[in-house]
């Protein structure tokens, strides 16, 4: 049976694709258009969950040895004990639940602190913990650090940087609805907009390879779409929605204007290519095509929030600086 020729793969890779992301969005959509911070955060979770189970999963392909029961459960404890916080504390002023638990669009919300010890608690968890299980086994080389290292890669790399998607949602105060998911949505669509400007621009005009030992498809002619699309979905939904954006109380915009705007478009593109890059990092050490088979097109939760990972912490630390 003859092979499909590669017009006829990139068309169907493409058409996939395009359904995928549609269908993504079309789950987004639903998650803001609920007005429910437990929504918000469950999405969060569940990716978070899923894309650590592809992680573990592609280690014990690859041969890499790891503790997996180990790494998941981490990942599931410090989702929910994070979202536990973050939705207890995004109370309203007056001391009755906020829209983080009053489930009433009129209810006030404001910003939701976490214990300074928390996160550092979480990652000292991560390594103290790997190295505890590694007592059980003989030293063979480096295979020992191996294994430590691997598991703490997974907790930092995706249940500690992708919840930084969570936080956002609320990092800032307001009324009704969540002030941070329009925050959330507009970073979002800079990342994944940077993702689909370099696969577009890159599969009709991409000649000059970017960086071949790591990704072999990336070209610089996708980066220069990648830096374009960012910059529309940035500008563009800031525009149409700049009016819903929260500000703080001093009235300074929580994005800081269009000028911040711009140069934050074209950051978050920056890091979504690094994102992006560093799964490739991963998959191409343990020769690993896609991390699931979850979305057609796509891959797995893994392919999906691997520039999440990097964009979301970068606009948590830019508000909190901006915060009056």
């Amino acid at each position: 049976m003859p092979s499909p020729s590669p017009d006829n793969s990139k068309r169907t890779t493409f058409l996939r694709r395009s359904a995928s992301t549609l269908g993504l969005w079309a789950v987004v959509a639903a998650a803001l258009a609920s007005r429910q911070a437990w929504a918000y955060v469950g999405l969060v979770g569940v990716l978070t969950v899923i894309a650590t189970l592809e992680y573990f999963r592609m280690l014990k392909a690859g041969g890499v040895k790891c503790f997996p029961r180990y790494g998941m459960l981490l990942a599931v404890a410090y989702s929910g004990t994070l979202y536990w916080m973050l939705l207890v504390n995004g109370q309203a002023p007056n001391g009755g639940l906020g829209s983080a638990m009053d489930l009433s669009p009129a209810a006030s919300h404001r910003i939701a602190t976490l214990p300074e010890w928390f996160d550092g608690a979480a990652i000292f968890a991560a390594l103290a913990g790997s190295f505890f299980l590694q007592l059980r086994y003989p030293i063979r080389g480096l295979e020992a650090m191996q294994t430590v290292a691997s598991n703490l890669l997974g907790f930092v790399y995706l249940a500690f940087l992708f919840n930084f998607a969570a936080r956002l949602v609320f990092l800032v105060p307001g009324e009704g609805q969540v002030p941070g998911a329009m925050v959330l949505l507009w970073m979002i669509a800079v990342t994944k907009f940077t993702d689909m400007g370099a696969y577009i621009v890159g599969s009709m005009i991409g000649k000059h390879k970017m960086i071949p030992h790591v990704s072999p498809g990336k070209t610089w002619q996708g980066f220069g779409g990648a830096i374009f699309f960012a910059l529309l979905a940035g500008c563009g939904l800031y525009a149409l929605f700049k009016e819903d954006m929260p500000s703080f109380a001093t009235g300074l915009h929580v994005l800081g204007g269009w000028p911040h705007v711009i140069v934050l478009s074209i950051v978050l593109c920056l890091l979504a290519v690094v994102g992006d890059l560093a799964e490739s990092v991963v998959k191409r050490s343990l020769n690993v095509k896609d991390s699931g088979q979850m979305l057609p097109g796509i891959g797995g939760a893994l392919d999906l929030i691997d520039s999440l990972c990097f964009t979301a912490p970068v606009l948590y630390f830019y508000l909190k600086w901006m915060t009056p």
